[in-house]
């Protein structure tokens, strides 16, 4: 699996475990309807505007064994949630070489760079 540099995909978070399929990575598939692809560092802000979207990655939820996510942890955001924050003007921070290539499929690299962590 290629990120979105063209260079093999690396683990975005394990602690909490992160991805569709809960490896670590922002990998995807059929199932993965959300496209779970772009790996950022969620900000506070982020949080929140999730949670008005109506996906609260706050909330523990243990019967899906999710602990909760608090600003600094790095998650696997679905590319449409990302993109929507970013024309709120609060997208998180992305770590491009965990971001799978497919998230190109909506977001352009030159935005992803630019948001880029530091």
């Amino acid at each position: 699996m290629k990120n979105v540099l063209g260079t093999k995909l690396e683990i975005c978070n394990l602690n909490p475990i992160t991805g569709f399929t809960r490896n670590g990575c922002c990998e995807t598939g059929p199932q993965d309807i959300g496209q779970h692809t772009v790996c950022a560092e969620v900000t506070q802000e982020f949080l929140q505007f999730s949670k008005m979207q109506g996906n609260d990655l706050m909330t523990p939820r243990p019967e899906f064994e999710f602990v909760g996510l608090k600003a600094g942890d790095r998650w696997c955001l679905c590319a449409s949630r990302w993109l929507e924050a970013l024309e709120e003007g609060v997208a998180p921070p992305v770590i491009l070489e965990a971001t799978h290539e497919k998230a190109l499929d909506l977001i352009n690299l030159a935005e992803l760079k630019y948001h880029q962590l530091r």
